[in-house]
């Protein structure tokens, strides 16, 4: 039974699904935001001095001798690298990798089962715990820094917990939202907030940490968030048919265009194909895509910073800036390429395939382009920054390439779809700092820095490759299955018994 739309109230300002986007991509900035602040704001928590000490003491132990070649930029008469203050902790390169992949040790196991609850249940909730439990583990975050920084990552994978669970639920919703002919832009809106609070994270947490302190970065930011917990409870429905604030025609439109599957008061349980997702090639297209552009994007999003601090002898407020500018870029492409692709497919000018495939060459392309070049600019700090900002840029090219493409697919599944790929797209992420951090452990290079960059390089070349043969943005056979009684134990109903 529908919900009557109660005076309308959204319908007459602005769209409810608009509503629903935005506070969505709000959301997705803030579980992004106190996702990326730990890695501005360490700049000022580490004692550089003591870890510098400990560096040389093990490579003088080792008469160890870098290479003329491989020596940091020269930073001579540069008014802007003066040595700024150290903070409390003298974790190593190792232990900050640690401190940094331990998210997504919670991200990795919370995704599949968040993205079926999702499903079954509500997505609503499921994104509402998701921003809840990031916000309480960032302002525990300088409590537990004094104590121990296991404490710390205790706080890190309960972040990791709900933002685990995002993505899944973002898709479930806008299976349900939105309409097929503005699902680029809705999907882009949505996810390109990811961007959106990496910058207003990146920039608040260098002012904070150099004017207030480090803590202040997690007190600050994780207070300011909770205001969104409450419209998100009071806006936002899990489908049109259960938003009191919606207008009749928007809810019509809505439901007709998704050919009237967008019954969420029913709670219909679809049993998972899983044989024919995993034998499926659109399906494994997404999954590589998917992992391969996540070990560019984590390398960007988690260690860039200290590449600007380490090689190029950026300051703090300079580091947050020249990391930060390049994602406010990021955000403005993505919408810009998707409302551009959308319309090219509405004049019926490329299919469905070729925008995924184009967003998707975007978002590879251009960044592995970007790295190489990086790779050989050396000291030049202006090359530098611009090559990072261009590939950061275009990354945005992914929102409306692989990443909308489980809906396109199979939008019954598009939750747990999406849980799936995004799971095993966790794994760089885990060992990005790792990887990183024993690299440059003693070796903060240009050629150490070099080698980080031809593996992420490789890794865009398969994703290219593969996606490009097997992508596909069309819906699968096996995305409409017979339907699971709730009465029967999973029994599928016959034909006959399917309204």
């Amino acid at each position: 039974m529908d919900v009557p739309a109660k005076g309308n109230i959204l319908g007459r300002m602005v769209p409810a699904r608009y509503v629903l986007a935005i506070l969505g991509s709000i959301g997705m900035a803030i579980v992004y935001g106190l996702k990326v602040n730990l890695s501005v704001a360490m700049v000022g928590m580490l004692n550089h001095t003591a870890i510098e000490a400990s560096v040389h003491d093990v490579q003088d132990d080792d008469n160890f001798t870098a290479p003329a070649e491989d020596m940091q930029c020269d930073t001579t008469g540069n008014s802007t690298s003066a040595k700024e203050a150290d903070g409390p902790f003298p974790w190593s390169s190792e232990i900050q990798g640690i401190v940094l992949s331990c998210y997504f040790w919670g991200y990795f196991v919370s995704q599949i089962p968040g993205g079926r609850i999702a499903e079954l249940f509500s997505a609503k909730w499921v994104m509402f715990f998701s921003v809840t439990i990031n916000v309480v583990c960032t302002l525990l975050t300088p409590v537990m820094a004094e104590a121990h920084y296991v404490a710390v990552v205790v706080m890190r994978v309960g972040e990791g917990i709900g933002g685990g669970v995002t993505f899944p639920a973002m898709h479930v919703l806008l299976s349900k939202w939105a309409p097929p002919a503005e699902r680029s832009v809705l999907a882009a809106l949505v996810y390109a907030g990811t961007s959106l609070g990496t910058v207003i994270s990146m920039l608040m947490a260098g002012v904070l940490t150099a004017t207030l302190g480090w803590e202040s970065v997690f007190y600050v930011m994780g207070g300011l968030s909770c205001a969104w917990c409450v419209l998100w409870v009071w806006l936002v429905q899990d489908s049109p048919q259960s938003q009191p604030l919606i207008s009749v025609e928007e809810r019509e439109m809505i439901v007709t265009s998704l050919g009237g599957k967008a019954n969420d008061q029913e709670h219909k349980k679809l049993a998972v194909p899983w044989k024919a997702v995993f034998t499926s090639g659109p399906f494994l297209a997404i999954l590589v895509a998917h992992a391969c552009s996540n070990w560019g994007w984590y390398m960007l999003l988690i260690e860039l910073p200290f590449y600007m601090k380490q090689v190029l002898k950026f300051n703090m407020t300079e580091n947050a800036v020249t990391t930060a500018l390049p994602f406010l870029s990021l955000w403005f492409f993505s919408i810009g390429l998707s409302r551009g692709l959308d319309w090219l497919r509405s004049r019926e000018i490329i299919t469905t395939s070729t925008a995924r495939k184009i967003g998707t060459l975007f978002a590879s392309l251009v960044p592995a382009a970007c790295l190489l070049g990086l790779s050989f600019v050396r000291c030049d700090r202006a090359a530098a920054v611009s090559l990072t900002a261009l590939g950061v840029t275009a990354i945005g090219g992914m929102f409306c390439g692989f990443l909308s493409n489980h809906i396109d697919i199979a939008p019954n599944f598009a939750g747990t779809l999406m849980a799936i790929t995004n799971t095993v797209a966790t794994i760089p992420g885990i060992v990005v700092p790792i990887f990183v951090g024993i690299l440059t452990h003693g070796n903060q290079t240009i050629s150490a820095w070099r080698i980080i960059f031809f593996v992420t390089i490789a890794l865009y070349v398969v994703e290219i490759v593969v996606y490009t043969i097997f992508g596909s943005g069309e819906e699968q056979s096996w995305n409409k299955v017979p339907e699971v009684d709730e009465k029967s134990e999973g029994t599928p109903l016959k034909n006959e018994e399917i309204v």
